[in-house]
């Protein structure tokens, strides 16, 4: 079964990359995240995430960065914290486009790493992969990210490896 694996950086699909890549998984990295401003911030997450890729041999596919829509999409709801409706919407986006690029390129599935991070809600997540899922017609492979050990690699490649480790989600500087 050969599947998209939609991620949203280095840092939170690293330890997953690895193991997929070690299990000989067929699939390929897809970075849509039209969330992540400025474009610098983008281009920075992007170019890391491409790195981490070569690094494993891991095919690496980037979509639009297709801001406007998603600032579209959110308006109204820029100030709500990381979790609630804007989250939602922001994941329904990009699952939507992300299963239609996997049924126009002949993909089996699509996973994501979106829910890595202690900061999201993975059942928000999951949740919004499969309503996607449902509606183009292809299975939602739920990958774990967090337990078994894999909340340390991750920490540990990031280090390892030098990854820039960003400091909020994209849509906007986390208030700490």
């Amino acid at each position: 079964m050969r599947f998209l694996l939609l991620s949203c950086c280095a840092p939170c699909s690293c330890a997953v990359i690895e193991k997929l890549a070690q299990e000989k998984a067929d699939f390929a990295v897809l970075f849509y995240n039209p969330n992540i401003r400025p474009l610098t911030e983008y281009q920075k997450r992007r170019d890391e995430n491409e790195r981490l890729c070569q690094k494993y041999g891991i095919e690496f596919i980037e979509l639009e960065y297709d801001n406007d829509r998603w600032c579209k999409l959110t308006k109204g709801l820029e100030d709500l914290p990381e979790r609630g409706e804007r989250c939602f919407i922001c994941f329904s986006m990009r699952f939507e486009r992300a299963f239609a690029y996997a049924k126009e390129q002949g993909f089996d599935a699509v996973a994501s790493v979106l829910g890595v991070s202690r900061y999201k809600d993975l059942a928000q997540v999951n949740r919004a992969a499969h309503i996607a899922a449902e509606k183009a017609g292809l299975p939602y492979l739920e990958i774990e990210g967090r337990k078994g050990g894999m909340q340390e690699r991750r920490q540990a490649l990031i280090k390892e490896l030098n990854l820039y480790n960003q400091t909020y989600c994209g849509c906007k500087p986390r208030k700490e």
